[in-house]
């Protein structure tokens, strides 16, 4: 598939009654627009506009390829499993499917991308922490939520300092909880990273439990991060290039190496 053949892109997020939460999806699709020749489109599942169905019907007409469909999610939990794929089938237009931003799978490692974004975040709060929360939404599906624990395992390896998931709700241990134990690991000052793609109700939630017991900052969610962005665009090149004859690689700048050691260091430096 050559660069003028590329597929519309359909960003889909969750949707939420907070209006920051549509505000920052669209900004994510911006910025994958602004590195994807063809047209990309935020659409959700529930409570903002337009809809998985209307954003697929509304795709321009004679599109050179098969549309492909991003979820804005960060695990594999219900929304991505169920939700999704039962809002393409009934949308009535073909398109592909690619995989969630986060690890789909327990034991994946996370992307690259998706570490540097986190650290990016981290490095916006300028101050130093010896322990760190990842704070995530939650989730009953107990194989999504092991992508988390491993993406909290990978940003304390980077970052050389204990960190913890900490959820919102429907699971455990909550923000307070996470903060509380990495206290009793000796950590004196704590810090948590936002596992959130939007701000929202389970992001404010979450953040000022973690503050409540004793964080000393918050990290924002990860919204338009470059870092991010580029791996929205890896995911569409994932699909879009797996059924392209001969499997080709992807042509032009739409990937990105991981960090480099300059790019890791504002936020392992921060990391007493």
């Amino acid at each position: 598939m050559t660069v003028t053949e590329r597929a519309p892109i359909v960003l889909i997020a969750h949707g939420s009654q907070d209006p920051r939460s549509a505000s920052t999806m669209r900004c994510l699709a911006a910025g994958v627009s602004a590195r994807w020749p063809a047209p990309v489109t935020a659409a959700f599942l529930d409570f903002n506009v337009p809809s998985v169905r209307s954003a697929l019907r509304g795709l321009p007409p004679g599109a050179a390829a098969t549309p492909v469909v991003v979820p804005a999610l960060l695990t594999r939990a219900y929304h991505g499993r169920v939700d999704i794929p039962d809002a393409l089938a009934s949308s009535g237009v073909e398109a592909r499917l690619a995989r969630v931003l986060g690890p789909d799978q327990q034991g994946k490692a996370p992307d690259p991308r998706l570490l540097a974004a986190l650290r990016r975040r981290l490095s916006e709060l300028d101050l130093s922490y010896d322990g760190l929360v990842l704070l995530a939404a939650g989730t009953a599906d107990a194989a999504a939520r092991s992508t988390v624990d491993g993406v909290a395992a990978a940003l304390s390896t980077q970052l050389r300092v204990p960190c913890v998931a900490g959820y919102a709700s429907s699971s455990s241990p909550t923000a307070a909880e996470a903060v509380a134990a990495l206290h009793a690991l000796g950590a004196t000052r704590v810090a948590a990273s936002s596992y959130f793609l939007a701000p929202g109700r389970l992001h404010d939630t979450a953040a000022a439990a973690a503050r409540s017991a004793g964080a000393h900052g918050v990290a924002t969610p990860l919204g338009a991060a470059e870092e991010l962005v580029y791996l929205v665009l890896a995911r569409a090149v994932e699909v879009t290039d797996a059924k392209s004859p001969g499997g080709s690689r992807p042509t032009g700048a739409f990937l990105v190496p991981g960090p480099t050691a300059s790019e890791r260091e504002p936020a392992d430096l921060r990391a007493a």
